[in-house]
Formats: C-alpha cells, sequence, structure tokens
C-alpha cells in the first residue's frame, strides 16, 4: 500500500503500440529538462522525479497518459501550462530497475508487460521514482510501483 500524493508537472496521451510511447515519452522528458520544469513546480515536497501512467483506456496495449512532475504539498498554485493532479492510496507492488537508464527501467517494463496476467494489474495508475541513485551511470536504480488489485 502507497499513500496517495499531489503531482504537478507536463503529461502526454500515448500508447505502446508501434512503439509510438518510445517517441512521446523521449519528447516529454526532453521537454521535461528543456523547459526546467522542476523550477516552475511550486510547494514541492521533494526533488524527487516522479513519472506515473494513468487514465489508462484498458491496459497497457491501448492508450494512456503519462505525467512526469515532482510531489507538491498542494495544488492550490499550478503554473501556466502545467497540470496537477492527486492520486488517492492504493496498493503497489514494487519493483527496482537496476544498471543503466532508460535500459533497465525498460527491460522492467517489458518483463512486466510479459507476466501481465499474472501480476494482477488493477491499471488506476502505474509509476516511477527517480530519486538520488536514479542517476549513476550502470549503478543507477529506480522503483517502479504496479498498481494491483
Amino acid at each position: 500500500m502507497t499513500n496517495g500524493f499531489k503531482i504537478i508537472g507536463i503529461s502526454t496521451r500515448t500508447t505502446n503500440k508501434d512503439n509510438q510511447s518510445k517517441e512521446d515519452l523521449g519528447k516529454l522528458w526532453e521537454r521535461f529538462f528543456s523547459e526546467k520544469i522542476i523550477e516552475k513546480v511550486p510547494n514541492k515536497k521533494s526533488f524527487e522525479i516522479i513519472s506515473i501512467y494513468t487514465d489508462y483506456k484498458s491496459d497497457f496495449t491501448d492508450e494512456y497518459t503519462t505525467i512526469i512532475g515532482l510531489t507538491v504539498s498542494t495544488l492550490d498554485e499550478i503554473p501556466d501550462g502545467l497540470i496537477g493532479r492527486e492520486f488517492k492510496s492504493d496498493n503497489f507492488q514494487k519493483f527496482i530497475a537496476k544498471g543503466e537508464m532508460p535500459k533497465a527501467v525498460l527491460d522492467i517494463w517489458f518483463d512486466i508487460w510479459k507476466r501481465d496476467n499474472e501480476l494482477n494489474r488493477k491499471y488506476s495508475y502505474d509509476f516511477e521514482v527517480y530519486g538520488e541513485k536514479s542517476q549513476n551511470g550502470e549503478n543507477s536504480e529506480v522503483e517502479i510501483y504496479l498498481s494491483t488489485k
């Protein structure tokens, strides 16, 4: 079980079909850093970057929304061009991607998709946490949380 949180950041709607998410999410991450979104987010609770996958049309084979941002204490102040969302507490299974990023994260997701039926996924929202250990080259670590029933 993970407690809920509020996030402010940027988002895109995408799909894993035809490698579309690779292109869309690459552009979203590029925008996140080039527009210095970290500096624009008010009321930050942490400098960990959160990447959320939500608003699933059905499952991982269909459309979903990705939000990249930071957790905040309030959604009272959302700068122009950014979005704010609140996510309720839920049950999660935790995975840790270890190695060179983003390859290590992608490897975990490919494994999750292969095992989708046995993981009892809920498809409410899933997320990745890019903390201090996420920028250590081949020794990087990123936490991945998968919503489960």
